[in-house]
């Protein structure tokens, strides 16, 4: 089941700002070189590049994206985040009942990782919102425990907490930002990761510059149950 729901600007973990991001034809881009141990864990236990498994397109419980191949699990439900402007997909939102993990895929270098530059950019993104950026190690390396204020429906003010998990593997880096119940304890068990540990990454050939989003697309026959605008 789908739903499409509007990109907010503000939400944290982004891109950063694109005239910093690394550009040019030289497409290693950063200079902190990828870490094997964390490479070897990814390549034992995903999630996965495309040459490391074998299309499973045809597979009815994989949902191509494009960019991303997802194995469904019962209980689980997919969203998919669009531009407002373009109606591009930007992002898929995993949801289970204990919370959600988003998931974007991005272009990196043949040698070098960009985690350590994108993870700079999410906590300086974090204090101009008021809030904090904790590092702390996990399953893959160091990660980011993101605490926000927020304004709710009601007028009160609230507090989010987020953990944003970078995976790199072969040319690109898949940004995983927990919600929920997984953002605060990170168990290894629950649904959602073991979803994220399934998913393939398709980086295809063609050039892009480091922290170039990978084109997603809504899957063909998909069908639309509602649009949430805000």
């Amino acid at each position: 089941m789908f739903r499409r729901r509007g990109d907010r600007s503000t939400d944290l973990g982004l891109d950063g700002d694109p005239e910093t991001a690394e550009t040019g034809a030289d497409e290693d881009g950063g200079s902190t070189s990828r870490t094997a141990p964390t490479d070897e864990h990814r390549r034992a236990v995903g999630p996965w590049d495309a040459s490391e498994r074998p299309s499973t397109t045809d597979d009815s419980g994989v949902v191509d994206l494009g960019g991303l191949l997802i194995n469904g699990r019962p209980g689980l439900e997919l969203r998919l985040q669009t531009d407002q402007g373009t109606g591009v997909v930007v992002a898929a939102l995993l949801v289970s009942p204990d919370g959600a993990v988003e998931l974007r895929p991005f272009a990196a270098g043949r040698s070098a990782g960009i985690w350590d530059a994108v993870r700079r950019d999410i906590a300086g993104e974090a204090a101009r919102h008021g809030g904090t950026a904790t590092e702390g190690e996990g399953e893959y390396g160091t990660e980011l425990r993101v605490v926000v204020p927020l304004r709710a429906q009601d007028g009160s003010s609230v507090t989010q907490t987020s953990r944003v998990v970078g995976i790199e593997g072969p040319r690109w880096l898949l940004r995983a930002t927990y919600l929920g119940k997984p953002a605060i304890s990170a168990t290894g068990d629950d649904v959602l990761t073991q979803t994220l540990r399934d998913v393939v990454v398709v980086r295809g050939d063609a050039a892009m510059a480091p922290r170039d989003p990978l084109p997603l697309r809504l899957p063909p026959n998909a069908q639309v149950v509602a649009h949430d605008s805000d």
